[in-house]
């Protein structure tokens, strides 16, 4: 049995910190200064935590080495299987010509690039990270701008961008169903908590993409419909987060704002002209029969039903029946977690689940297959449509398997957990600090889930013995780490992967382009969880 040590540097917590944080470094620099590409950068950076595992921590090698595979074999199942299977689906209907018709049908609704990005990008992209997560959000609404004509680069910086506000409630709230069953809290209550953190942020981040797309004059010629976009959005998560439950708001939420934006444009157009950097002429209004535009549209249709079957909890726990689960072999057990990370020394569990079945990645490969009969594809054909998806993802799965492998060291070694203490000692500031944890934990792991497994217990330890409400922290770990999710190297490698331009420079520039916003943003949340802290205390939860 090998014990964390989490002051290994002299037994001062400051340099052990930053010397926990060289990995991170060495993947900031490879990725955002010297702009190399996402895999070459997260292979540099697993080297680098692999030394300071070994040299610093005293990680024995073989628990080492096997940490790796556990976080490799954990990226390409589930997170990568969601990525492959999204994409083939978004294939099927390209190599079919059913995405032109998409295309077209989406252009007679409405031409203006604000808008589209507004409902696919932003209102469709939260449906299904409420239904499924765990980048399907990303690769599908990414695959669909791209295809309406949206430059890659573009289409994959405000899929990111919008994948914000939802990512807390994502995957039917399996994010906060962890928390409450890593810190012991209500599960209502740390809703409640989110919804209040994370509603204010819904409210304007429909405005806040606009901007980024295009500034004040973009913004304005498109108020009407950002102000309505924010508000359905924002206010629906709220009420059902608050009042009825974590599970539902994504989805109850994403469709009270399609709804709206479908029934304004019906009544209203901007009277500007708004173009993007690389945009052609124009959408010209083509007429499209209504079998044609349902039968183009089934694909996602059957993604809809099929994902929606999936989460439906019964079928979920007799899915679950046929998920392979065994402990991870040269890990499970075999390291302590020592306080204050844990109140008392608690063996650190590492089961593998395999749920080949109950995935959402499984999900979306019935709905390709579906869509095969459906759009009368030949098995050669969709071969063939299969090959092709293998090789375009082939850097991006290697990517999402390289970066698990990075954050499931850092997690077993005991370095997230060193930076994760530096964070806490900050005292009366921790409350800002607190989101911002939750922040690194969703950028080192890409999962806000994952995140909230690793300091979820760290924030109610720290609230307590600085006399804080522990629900509240506990919420603004899961908060902050949505604004994390942009510019982890898993979405990075997603985002470029769907729009076709994985495995070159496009990663890096997506980074620096998302890692301001995703700076802001964060402080932001840190912002809003002081005032309930401390000026809002009758608001939180």
């Amino acid at each position: 049995m090998w014990s964390h040590n989490y002051t290994p540097v002299a037994d001062s917590a400051g340099w052990s910190a930053l010397v926990a944080a060289f990995p991170i470094f060495v993947l900031l620099l490879m990725i955002a200064i010297l702009r190399k590409p996402a895999w070459m950068s997260s292979l540099a950076g697993l080297a680098a935590a692999a030394v300071v595992a070994l040299f610093v921590n005293g990680m024995p090698a073989n628990i080492m080495l096997s940490s790796v595979a556990y976080g490799a074999a954990s990226g390409l199942f589930p997170i990568g299987w969601v990525v492959f299977t999204a994409i083939l689906l978004y294939n099927i209907t390209v190599e079919t010509g059913k995405f032109e018709i998409v295309k077209n049908s989406i252009g007679n609704l409405t031409e203006d690039r604000r808008l589209q990005a507004l409902l696919i990008a932003f209102a469709f992209g939260a449906f299904i990270e409420g239904a499924a997560g765990f980048g399907t959000p990303v690769a599908v609404a990414a695959s669909m701008l791209t295809g309406l004509g949206f430059a890659p680069f573009l289409a994959g910086g405000i899929c990111l961008l919008a994948n914000t506000a939802p990512v807390a409630f994502g995957s039917i709230a399996t994010p906060l169903i962890t928390l409450a069953s890593i810190t012991g809290l209500p599960l209502l209550k740390l809703s409640a908590g989110v919804g209040r953190i994370c509603a204010p942020v819904s409210l304007i981040i429909p405005a806040y993409l606009i901007m980024v797309m295009g500034g004040w004059k973009a913004l304005r010629g498109v108020l009407p419909a950002v102000i309505l976009c924010g508000v359905s959005f924002a206010g629906v998560q709220f009420v059902v987060s608050n009042f009825i439950g974590p599970e539902l708001t994504d989805i109850l939420a994403s469709l009270a704002a399609i709804s709206v934006l479908v029934v304004l444009l019906r009544l209203w157009r901007p009277k500007d002209q708004f173009k993007l950097p690389g945009d052609g002429p124009a959408h010209p209004y083509t007429h499209i029969p209504t079998a044609d535009a349902l039968m183009a549209w089934a694909p996602y249709g059957l993604l809809v039903v099929c994902i929606l079957f999936w989460s439906y909890k019964p079928v979920q726990v007799q899915m679950a029946h046929a998920s392979l689960k065994f402990a991870w072999p040269g890990l499970h057990n075999l390291v302590m977690k020592m306080p204050p990370v844990t109140t008392k020394p608690v063996p650190y569990e590492a089961f593998y689940t395999l749920p080949w079945l109950s995935a959402s990645g499984t999900a979306c490969l019935v709905a390709a297959l579906l869509t095969a009969l459906v759009l009368r594809v030949s098995p050669s054909r969709f071969m063939k449509i299969l090959g092709k998806t293998a090789r375009q993802l082939a850097l991006a799965e290697l990517t999402i398997a390289v970066v698990m492998a990075l954050a499931f060291l850092m997690n077993y070694s005991g370095s997230t957990a060193t930076l994760g203490l530096a964070f806490a000692a900050t005292g009366a500031a921790f409350p800002f600090f607190s989101a911002m944890l939750g922040w690194l934990g969703v950028f080192l792991t890409g999962s806000d889930t994952s995140a909230n497994a690793l300091f979820g217990n760290l924030q109610v330890v720290t609230a307590t013995h600085l006399n804080m409400n522990p629900v509240l922290m506990a919420a603004s770990n899961s908060s902050g780490g949505v604004m994390g999710k942009m510019i982890s190297l898993q979405s990075v490698a997603v985002a470029a992967a769907a729009t076709s331009s994985g495995g070159g420079h496009e990663e890096s520039r997506l980074f620096r382009f998302t890692l301001k916003h995703s700076i802001l943003l964060a402080s932001l949340v840190g912002l809003i969880v002081m005032f309930y802290a401390y000026a809002g205390k009758s608001f939180a939860p």
